[in-house]
């Protein structure tokens, strides 16, 4: 049983991790591109966790150093999430965008 009961786990770490909205690429170009993360309204982009995620994309794509071009709020999205007693809830989540080009 404990080798099953590790592979459900793994398994449901994986799937929550293929769930996870962190920073991604928008565009991407030989020598540069757009990348774009979610943050909270009251931590504010510059404090999001993802931005950290966001620089590291960068560095890994110029391998090495990048000049930030251009920033800001991008368009983000509204899902709706359902509550109690069959309630649903609109959910608006921002995102931050960073244009860079490799140097």
């Amino acid at each position: 049983m404990t080798g099953w009961s590790r592979a459900v786990g793994l398994i449901t770490v994986l799937v929550l991790a293929g769930c996870a909205d962190g920073a991604k690429f928008l565009q991407e170009s030989k020598n540069g591109g757009v990348i774009v993360y979610p943050f909270k309204g009251e931590q504010g982009s510059l404090l999001s966790s993802s931005r950290t995620e966001a620089f590291a994309l960068m560095k890994e794509k110029c391998h090495g150093p990048y000049t930030i071009t251009r920033e800001g709020e991008t368009q983000g999205r509204t899902r709706i999430a359902g509550t109690v007693e069959g309630a649903q809830e609109a959910i608006r989540e921002r995102r931050w965008g960073i244009q860079f080009q490799c140097r």
